[in-house]
């Protein structure tokens, strides 16, 4: 399997499944937070959650969601791109908990050549993320530059 794709090989409407999904572990999301320098106790305190939300244990980090559908999509849609042009939209649908498992599609939703660049073009996809139960829990919507296929 190729890492990424030519800029020929998009198509508007077309969907890639990102495979595997992620399960999310308390590990993971308290390194990525204290990394992070996140210091909320919706997301770090056990207790807090408990006692003092509707869902009654801590919430993962948007911010880490949104990391985990940049790495699970990357391989189909920005394996080669040079460069993310920016991000158009981020939406949280539904809270992701230690434990969940995430998984990951893309759309693509525009495509165009770069006049100015030759040998690039730019694709807008939208990521979506589900939880194991298929509930949607993000999406995100983003412009890339990617090469076109070298010649011969």
């Amino acid at each position: 399997m190729s890492f990424g794709r030519y800029f020929e090989e998009f198509e508007a409407g077309q969907v890639f499944s990102h495979w595997p999904g992620k399960t999310v572990t308390e590990y993971d999301h308290h390194l990525f937070s204290l990394l992070t320098m996140v210091r909320h106790p919706l997301h770090l305190d056990a207790h807090y959650a408990e006692t003092a939300t509707r869902y009654k244990q801590p919430l993962v980090i948007g911010s880490y969601v949104f990391s985990l559908l940049l790495g699970l999509s990357e391989a189909d849609v920005a394996g080669r791109a040079i460069t993310h042009c920016g991000f158009e939209k981020i939406e949280h649908h539904a809270p992701v908990l230690h434990g969940d498992t995430l998984y990951a599609e893309s759309e693509v939703y525009a495509k165009r050549d770069i006049p100015e660049r030759d040998g690039r073009g730019q694709v807008g996809v939208e990521t979506r993320g589900y939880n194991q139960h298929r509930t949607l829990v993000m999406t995100l919507r983003r412009e890339l530059v990617v090469p076109k296929r070298p010649p011969g």
